[in-house]
Protein backbone atom coordinates (compact mmCIF):
# COMPACT_ATOMS: atom_id res chain seq x y z
CA UNK A 1 0.00 0.00 0.00
CA UNK A 2 2.85 2.39 0.78
CA UNK A 3 4.47 1.56 -2.58
CA UNK A 4 1.20 2.19 -4.43
CA UNK A 5 0.79 5.51 -2.61
CA UNK A 6 4.35 6.46 -3.56
CA UNK A 7 3.63 5.58 -7.18
CA UNK A 8 0.48 7.72 -7.01
CA UNK A 9 2.53 10.70 -5.82
CA UNK A 10 5.10 10.08 -8.57
CA UNK A 11 2.28 9.88 -11.12
CA UNK A 12 0.70 13.09 -9.85
CA UNK A 13 3.87 15.14 -9.43
CA UNK A 14 6.20 13.83 -12.17
CA UNK A 15 4.96 11.65 -15.01
CA UNK A 16 1.44 13.08 -15.42
CA UNK A 17 1.67 16.44 -13.68
CA UNK A 18 0.52 18.16 -16.88
CA UNK A 19 -2.84 16.40 -16.57
CA UNK A 20 -3.51 17.98 -13.19
CA UNK A 21 -2.09 21.33 -14.29
CA UNK A 22 -4.29 21.38 -17.41
CA UNK A 23 -7.36 20.52 -15.35
CA UNK A 24 -6.59 23.28 -12.86
CA UNK A 25 -5.93 25.76 -15.66
CA UNK A 26 -9.22 24.94 -17.39
CA UNK A 27 -11.17 25.39 -14.18
CA UNK A 28 -9.27 28.58 -13.46
CA UNK A 29 -10.14 29.88 -16.93
CA UNK A 30 -13.83 29.04 -16.43
CA UNK A 31 -13.82 30.81 -13.09
CA UNK A 32 -12.41 33.93 -14.73
CA UNK A 33 -15.22 33.97 -17.23
CA UNK A 34 -17.93 33.44 -14.64
CA UNK A 35 -16.83 35.68 -11.77
CA UNK A 36 -14.46 38.64 -12.20
CA UNK A 37 -14.03 39.23 -8.48
CA UNK A 38 -12.56 35.75 -8.00
CA UNK A 39 -9.84 36.66 -10.45
CA UNK A 40 -8.89 39.67 -8.36
CA UNK A 41 -8.70 37.53 -5.23
CA UNK A 42 -6.52 34.96 -6.96
CA UNK A 43 -4.16 37.65 -8.29
CA UNK A 44 -3.79 39.13 -4.81
CA UNK A 45 -3.05 35.67 -3.42
CA UNK A 46 -0.42 35.04 -6.10
CA UNK A 47 1.25 38.37 -5.38
CA UNK A 48 1.44 37.54 -1.67
CA UNK A 49 3.02 34.10 -2.27
CA UNK A 50 6.71 35.04 -2.20
CA UNK A 51 8.11 32.65 0.42
CA UNK A 52 11.44 31.03 -0.47
CA UNK A 53 12.17 27.30 -0.29
CA UNK A 54 14.43 27.48 2.78
CA UNK A 55 11.88 29.60 4.61
CA UNK A 56 9.10 27.20 3.64
CA UNK A 57 11.07 24.19 4.88
CA UNK A 58 11.93 26.03 8.10
CA UNK A 59 8.31 26.83 8.91
CA UNK A 60 7.24 23.33 7.83
CA UNK A 61 9.71 21.80 10.30
CA UNK A 62 8.53 24.04 13.14
CA UNK A 63 4.86 23.35 12.42
CA UNK A 64 5.57 19.60 12.19
CA UNK A 65 7.16 19.60 15.65
CA UNK A 66 4.25 21.58 17.12
CA UNK A 67 1.69 19.27 15.52
CA UNK A 68 3.58 16.20 16.77
CA UNK A 69 3.55 17.53 20.35
CA UNK A 70 -0.16 18.41 20.16
CA UNK A 71 -0.95 14.99 18.64
CA UNK A 72 0.89 13.27 21.47
CA UNK A 73 -1.18 15.11 24.07
CA UNK A 74 -4.35 14.40 22.07
CA UNK A 75 -3.68 10.67 21.90
CA UNK A 76 -2.82 10.50 25.61
CA UNK A 77 -6.13 12.18 26.47
CA UNK A 78 -8.23 9.59 24.61
CA UNK A 79 -8.17 7.15 27.51
CA UNK A 80 -9.50 9.74 29.94
CA UNK A 81 -12.16 10.92 27.49
CA UNK A 82 -13.47 7.41 26.85
CA UNK A 83 -13.76 6.74 30.58
CA UNK A 84 -15.32 10.11 31.43
CA UNK A 85 -17.83 10.09 28.56
CA UNK A 86 -18.54 6.37 28.63
CA UNK A 87 -17.68 5.79 24.97
CA UNK A 88 -15.60 3.13 23.32
CA UNK A 89 -12.08 3.68 22.02
CA UNK A 90 -13.30 2.61 18.58
CA UNK A 91 -15.81 5.47 18.51
CA UNK A 92 -13.18 7.93 19.71
CA UNK A 93 -10.67 6.73 17.13
CA UNK A 94 -13.08 6.49 14.19
CA UNK A 95 -15.30 9.52 14.79
CA UNK A 96 -13.95 12.05 17.30
CA UNK A 97 -10.22 11.86 16.57
CA UNK A 98 -10.54 12.45 12.78
CA UNK A 99 -12.70 15.53 13.39
CA UNK A 100 -10.15 17.08 15.74
CA UNK A 101 -7.03 15.79 14.02
CA UNK A 102 -8.06 16.93 10.54
CA UNK A 103 -9.46 20.30 11.57
CA UNK A 104 -6.92 22.12 9.38
CA UNK A 105 -7.88 20.09 6.30
CA UNK A 106 -11.57 20.66 6.99
CA UNK A 107 -11.07 24.41 7.29
CA UNK A 108 -9.01 24.50 4.09
CA UNK A 109 -11.57 22.46 2.15
CA UNK A 110 -14.44 24.69 3.28
CA UNK A 111 -12.48 27.88 2.54
CA UNK A 112 -11.53 26.91 -1.01
CA UNK A 113 -14.99 25.53 -1.75
CA UNK A 114 -16.49 28.89 -0.78
CA UNK A 115 -14.19 30.41 -3.42
CA UNK A 116 -15.66 27.93 -5.96
CA UNK A 117 -12.44 25.89 -6.20
CA UNK A 118 -14.10 22.50 -5.86
CA UNK A 119 -11.24 20.58 -7.47
CA UNK A 120 -8.87 21.80 -4.75
CA UNK A 121 -11.47 21.26 -2.01
CA UNK A 122 -12.10 17.66 -3.07
CA UNK A 123 -8.37 17.08 -3.42
CA UNK A 124 -7.77 18.26 0.14
CA UNK A 125 -10.66 16.27 1.62
CA UNK A 126 -10.10 13.01 -0.27
CA UNK A 127 -6.30 13.32 -0.36
CA UNK A 128 -6.10 13.52 3.42
CA UNK A 129 -8.13 10.33 3.86
CA UNK A 130 -6.15 8.62 1.11
CA UNK A 131 -2.89 9.54 2.79
CA UNK A 132 -4.04 8.10 6.12
CA UNK A 133 -5.40 4.89 4.57
CA UNK A 134 -2.58 4.10 2.16
CA UNK A 135 0.52 5.50 3.83
CA UNK A 136 0.12 6.30 7.53
CA UNK A 137 -1.74 3.13 8.57
CA UNK A 138 0.64 0.63 6.90
CA UNK A 139 3.60 2.69 8.12
CA UNK A 140 2.33 2.45 11.70
CA UNK A 141 2.07 -1.32 11.34
CA UNK A 142 5.66 -1.53 10.08
CA UNK A 143 6.87 0.71 12.92
CA UNK A 144 4.91 -1.49 15.33
CA UNK A 145 6.82 -4.53 14.08
CA UNK A 146 10.12 -2.69 14.57
CA UNK A 147 9.09 -1.70 18.13
CA UNK A 148 7.77 -5.22 18.91
CA UNK A 149 4.19 -3.94 19.22
CA UNK A 150 1.40 -6.30 18.07
CA UNK A 151 -0.11 -4.32 15.19
CA UNK A 152 -1.73 -5.51 11.98
CA UNK A 153 -4.08 -4.44 9.19
CA UNK A 154 -6.76 -6.84 10.36
CA UNK A 155 -10.14 -5.12 10.67
CA UNK A 156 -13.44 -6.47 11.90
CA UNK A 157 -16.20 -7.26 9.38
CA UNK A 158 -18.20 -4.14 10.29
CA UNK A 159 -15.19 -1.84 9.89
CA UNK A 160 -14.26 -3.43 6.55
CA UNK A 161 -17.82 -3.09 5.27
CA UNK A 162 -17.93 0.57 6.34
CA UNK A 163 -14.66 1.30 4.54
CA UNK A 164 -15.83 -0.45 1.37
CA UNK A 165 -19.20 1.32 1.39
CA UNK A 166 -17.58 4.71 2.01
CA UNK A 167 -15.19 4.34 -0.93
CA UNK A 168 -18.04 3.32 -3.26
CA UNK A 169 -20.27 6.19 -2.08
CA UNK A 170 -17.61 8.88 -2.42
CA UNK A 171 -16.68 7.59 -5.87
CA UNK A 172 -20.32 7.62 -6.98
CA UNK A 173 -20.85 11.19 -5.77
CA UNK A 174 -17.61 12.61 -7.19
CA UNK A 175 -17.44 10.65 -10.43
CA UNK A 176 -19.32 13.28 -12.46
CA UNK A 177 -16.83 16.00 -11.54
CA UNK A 178 -19.42 18.31 -10.00
CA UNK A 179 -21.02 18.82 -6.62
CA UNK A 180 -24.01 20.49 -5.01
CA UNK A 181 -25.45 21.05 -1.56
CA UNK A 182 -27.59 17.88 -1.68
CA UNK A 183 -24.57 15.64 -2.24
CA UNK A 184 -22.83 17.40 0.64
CA UNK A 185 -25.85 16.84 2.86
CA UNK A 186 -25.86 13.16 1.87
CA UNK A 187 -22.20 12.78 2.84
CA UNK A 188 -22.81 14.50 6.19
CA UNK A 189 -25.81 12.22 6.76
CA UNK A 190 -23.70 9.13 6.07
CA UNK A 191 -21.07 10.38 8.52
CA UNK A 192 -23.72 10.88 11.21
CA UNK A 193 -25.13 7.39 10.57
CA UNK A 194 -21.67 5.84 10.81
CA UNK A 195 -20.99 7.81 13.99
CA UNK A 196 -24.17 6.44 15.57
CA UNK A 197 -23.29 2.93 14.40
CA UNK A 198 -19.80 3.08 15.92
CA UNK A 199 -21.20 4.61 19.11
CA UNK A 200 -23.69 1.75 19.53
CA UNK A 201 -21.17 -0.92 18.49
Amino acid sequence: MIIIYGLFLFFQLKTHSDFYENTAQEEHHDDKKKEAHLMKEEESEEEGANMTWPMSLFFLAIITVIVAICSDYLVDSIGGITEAWGISQTFAGMVLLPIVGNAAEHLTAVTVSIKNKMDLAIGVAVGSSQQIAMMVTPLMVILGWIMNEPMSLYFEVFETAVLFMTVILVFALLNDGSSNWLEGAMLIGVYVILGIAFYIA
